[in-house]
C-alpha cells in the first residue's frame, strides 16, 4: 500500500544557490507559481472582451469579483473597499491552490502548515497595523470589554489578548488540517482499488464521491479564510 503521507513530501526540482542561501525551486514553489499564473489567466481571459452580455469566462470572473466584494461589504462595510485587492487576491490564491491540488500528480501546498501559517501571519500583522493606523493607541481598548467591572478585567484582558494572539494559529491550522485530512483520505481509499480487484469498485465509488466533496471543501476553506480575514478587518476598523 502506498504511503498516504508521501504526497506531501517537499521535493527539489531545480537546485539554486545564491551566496550560500538555498533558493531552490521545489514542487511547492512551482505550484505556487502555477497558482498565480492560473488566477491571472482566469481573470485576464474573463475580462478580455468585456462584453455587455458576458460569456462564461467573463461571468465567472465577475461572479468571483462580486462574491468577495459582497463579503467585504457585509462584514466590514464601506470602509473595507480599500482592502478589496488584498482580500480578493487572498481568496483567489487559496481557492485556486486548493483546486490545483486535486489534479492527478499535483501538489497541495495549502496542506503544509508553514504555508498556511505565513498566510495567516500576513493577515494578522496587516490587520494589527491597520488597527493602530486607524485608532492609534486607542486600538488597545479592543482588549478591554466595555461595561465589565474592574475586578473582572484582571481576568478578561489576558483572555482577550491570548484570544487575539491565537488568531493566526487557528486560521492556519483550520486550512492546513482540512486539506491534509481530505487528501490522506482520498489516497487511502485509492490504494485499495487495484489490490481488491473486482471488489475495488467500492473504494473507487467512495473515492469519486470524496473528490466531489473535496471540491466543496476547496471552496469552503478559501471562503472561511476570507470571511475570518474580513471579520478581523472589521474588528480593527470598528473596534467591535
Amino acid at each position: 500500500m502506498a504511503n498516504p503521507i508521501e504526497q506531501f513530501e517537499i521535493k527539489t526540482l531545480v537546485d539554486i544557490n545564491l551566496g550560500g542561501i538555498d533558493a531552490s525551486l521545489t514542487n511547492a514553489g512551482a505550484f505556487m507559481v502555477m497558482t498565480v499564473i492560473s488566477v491571472t489567466m482566469f481573470l485576464v481571459m474573463g475580462m478580455n472582451k468585456r462584453a455587455l452580455v458576458p460569456g462564461r469566462w467573463q461571468s465567472m470572473a465577475e461572479l468571483s469579483y462580486e462574491f468577495v466584494a459582497g463579503l467585504l461589504k457585509d462584514n466590514v462595510g464601506a470602509e473595507g473597499r480599500k482592502y478589496f485587492p488584498f482580500v480578493f487576491s487572498l481568496f483567489m490564491f487559496i481557492f485556486f491552490a486548493n483546486l490545483l491540488g486535486l489534479l492527478p500528480y499535483s501538489f497541495t501546498f495549502t496542506s503544509h502548515i508553514i504555508v498556511t501559517f505565513v498566510l495567516a501571519m500576513v493577515v494578522f500583522i496587516g490587520v494589527t497595523i491597520i488597527g493602530f493606523a486607524v485608532h492609534g493607541l486607542k486600538f488597545l481598548t479592543f482588549f478591554v470589554p466595555s461595561g465589565v467591572p474592574a475586578v473582572v478585567l484582571i481576568l478578561m484582558v489576558p483572555i482577550e489578548i491570548i484570544s487575539y494572539l491565537s488568531r493566526p494559529i487557528s486560521l492556519s491550522v483550520r486550512l492546513f488540517a482540512n486539506m491534509t485530512a481530505g487528501h490522506i483520505l482520498m489516497k487511502v481509499f485509492a490504494s485499495f482499488i487495484l489490490p481488491l480487484g473486482i471488489l475495488g469498485i467500492a473504494p473507487f465509488v467512495v473515492d469519486v464521491a470524496l473528490v466531489g466533496f473535496e471540491l466543496l471543501v476547496a471552496f469552503l476553506q478559501a471562503y472561511v479564510f476570507t470571511v475570518l480575514t474580513c471579520l478581523y478587518l472589521n474588528d480593527a476598523i470598528h473596534l467591535h
